[in-house]
């Protein structure tokens, strides 16, 4: 993976390290994956070149930079990776996707797909008004997503895909209802499955609910980025 890792420069000047995979054949457009709570792994790595292979400029940044520096979490303790998602500034999480999308935007559209931690943020840097809006967002089992409805009743200024496990206790029925009823002009999907199913480097995977979602994200990104000047 360390061959494909880049560094990217924030506004503030704080320099960060991102997974990079050019889209392969002709440019569709470029997706920005936002991370789970375990930083930037090689799970992730792994789906940044789906995306390539789809004609997507994928990037991952490595958002836990700013307080823990080249770390990455093993999944079996979720604890950490969380204590130091929380302790990230939010708007410094802003910024660093703002630089990141500023890197691999080229005319084409820029989207976030984002998973757990990074669902819930691809969902509140969607509503954030002091960035450009992107093409379109997608979140994987987002959590926090009840702060983040709150927090953001104007809803986001791209179009939204959420994708939801029906046992997942992190998103329980409340909630996506609450989801449901907040964004109406939402796409919201729900698949028999539970917290980090499209995660195939852990045993919650669920490989026919992963690769609905995956087709599903495909097709919402292909809507959203054809038509954008080639």
């Amino acid at each position: 993976m360390s061959e494909h890792i880049i560094t990217i420069t924030s506004d503030d000047g704080f320099i960060f390290d991102a997974f990079y995979a050019p889209a392969h054949g002709e440019k569709i457009g470029s997706v920005i994956i936002v991370q789970e709570i375990f930083g930037l792994t090689e799970q992730l790595a792994a789906l940044a070149w789906q995306y390539a292979d789809q004609g997507y400029d994928a990037i991952v940044p490595a958002l836990f930079d700013r307080h823990a520096p080249n770390t990455v979490i093993p999944f079996s303790t979720p604890l950490i990776g969380r204590e130091i998602a929380w302790a990230l500034d939010p708007d410094k999480v802003a910024m660093d996707i703002d630089a990141t999308r500023n890197h691999v935007a080229g005319g084409m559209g820029v989207s976030l797909v984002g998973f757990c931690w990074g669902g819930g943020q691809a969902f509140r840097l969607a509503c954030d008004t002091s960035l450009a809006p992107f093409t379109s967002a997608t979140a994987y089992y987002g959590t926090a997503l009840e702060k983040h409805l709150a927090a953001n009743p104007q809803g986001p200024a791209c179009p939204m895909l959420f994708h939801f496990g029906d046992t997942d206790d992190h998103t329980p029925k409340e909630v996506i209802k609450a989801v449901a009823d907040a964004l109406p002009d939402a796409t919201i999907c729900i698949f028999n499955a539970g917290h980090a199913f499209a995660n195939d480097h852990r045993e919650t995977y669920v490989a026919e609910a992963a690769q609905q979602a995956w087709q599903t994200t495909l097709t919402f990104l292909e809507q959203h980025h054809s038509g954008i000047k080639r």
